[in-house]
């Protein structure tokens, strides 16, 4: 007998969310003090998380669902007879909590998931993906965004395009994201290398360290041998040329070199799969945001919508539902969205 799916509210049932509560509420001033009380500032953040997990493009869209949708107020702690949350309380939400406090959200989910051994972080994969602006380049000065200044254009998934880069780091076991750095699109991947492994790594002791050949450079070989991490990355053709028993990649992007690094090499595969969850489940691809601080909070928010995915099935002890995010979106009693 096929095994039931999941629902968003048993997401958030089997959460412990008294961390996010504490994080966002530090945002709002006190009921108790003077001034007009705020909404509830954690349905505002589970609001943020549903949009995430629904694909809803907008917050224009978001607050239509909330208005026709009675489960979905309940799941958002909206209580009978009030409002739903309107554009202006989601967007002065989004600012009040930032990316700083988001951050802490992360970190601290990443950390109870290494504590729960979901996340292992014996070998990280590295690589970056395009997120497109919403917007168009400005004709002043083509290489950026006309009503969003911060986008840049750089190398996209076909030629070039207006956007940003959220730079990731992944444990290649469990396949979840640990550390993420967004940039405009035209930063390179080695600017940021040794960041995101120096982040990573106050998570995880990493053995090994899995990235493409836009990774290589000498500097960031040596870092990685200063911290103990095998560095399974493959070498460009103008780097070491003629030299046997390297890492390479041809141009169809098959391996050569020594059998034991090719069998390494193969586990880079793990974050092309996050990334495609990142982008097709939980909509990192799908948005109408403009701004750096923005795109970041909306990829802390997409990493979050994986990670309690996984916290909640470690939590269910179901672990083989880490990475199920489909099988918890759906609703226990589906009152219309239409």
């Amino acid at each position: 007998m096929q095994e039931e799916c999941e629902t968003l509210e048993t997401l958030f049932a089997n959460l412990d969310l008294g961390f996010v509560e504490r994080i966002v509420e530090s945002g709002y001033h006190k009921k108790n003090e003077a001034g007009r009380p705020p909404r509830n500032p954690l349905g505002l953040f589970k609001a943020h998380l549903f949009k995430r997990l629904k694909d809803v493009p907008s917050d224009r869209e978001l607050m239509r669902r909330l208005a026709n949708d009675p489960y979905l107020r309940s799941i958002c702690d909206i209580e009978a007879g009030e409002e739903p949350y309107g554009r202006s309380v989601l967007s002065r939400f989004r600012q009040r909590i930032g990316p700083e406090k988001l951050g802490r959200i992360v970190d601290h989910t990443v950390r109870e998931l290494v504590r729960g051994d979901m996340i292992e972080g014996k070998a990280i994969a590295l690589d970056a993906t395009f997120i497109k602006a919403y917007s168009k380049r400005d004709p002043s000065n083509n290489r950026r965004g006309y009503s969003d200044p911060d986008a840049r254009v750089g190398r996209a998934e076909k030629g070039k395009d207006l956007g940003y880069k959220a730079h990731i780091a992944v444990d290649t076991k469990s396949e979840l994201p640990i550390v993420s750095i967004v940039v405009p699109a035209n930063e390179n991947e080695k600017k940021h290398e040794q960041t995101l492994l120096r982040n990573s790594l106050r998570f995880v002791r990493t053995k090994r360290l899995v990235a493409d050949s836009q990774y290589s450079s000498k500097a960031f070989r040596e870092k990685c041998a200063k911290k103990g991490v095998e560095p399974i990355i493959p070498y460009p053709a103008n780097q070491r040329k003629g030299e046997k028993g390297l890492l390479r990649v041809d141009r169809k992007f098959r391996p050569h070199g020594p059998t034991r690094l090719k069998r390494l090499y193969r586990k880079r595969s793990s974050i092309e799969r996050t990334i495609s969850r990142l982008k097709e489940h939980v909509s990192l691809r799908n948005h109408k945001l403009r701004g750096l601080r923005n795109i970041v909070i909306h990829v802390q928010y997409c990493i979050l919508a994986m990670l309690f995915i996984a916290l909640a099935a470690l939590k269910m002890r179901k672990p083989w539902k880490a990475r199920s995010i489909t099988c918890f979106t759906g609703y226990g009693i589906d009152l219309g969205t239409a």
